[in-house]
């Protein structure tokens, strides 16, 4: 298991630009970059072992941060 945080702009490092311009400009897509990152936060304290929780919340964290991605992948293609 890596406790490397699993940053957007790694993801998809050919849109960085185009996460920006979204940011400013597509409210819901703001919102969907800011959850995914707060979450992806919580998952890599929890995995490093400086907020611990048990197999079943990050299972959950890791389900919720998977749709998050799906539902910002198309946005980035």
């Amino acid at each position: 298991m890596s406790n490397t945080p699993n940053e957007l702009s790694e993801q998809f490092p050919q849109s960085i630009e185009k996460m920006h311009d979204l940011k400013t400009s597509d409210a819901h897509f703001a919102k969907l970059f800011d959850d995914y990152h707060e979450l992806n936060r919580q998952i890599h304290r929890a995995e490093t072992n400086v907020e611990p929780t048990d197999d079943f919340h990050m299972e959950d964290m890791r389900k919720h941060r998977l749709a998050l991605l799906d539902e910002i992948s198309p946005y980035l293609r």
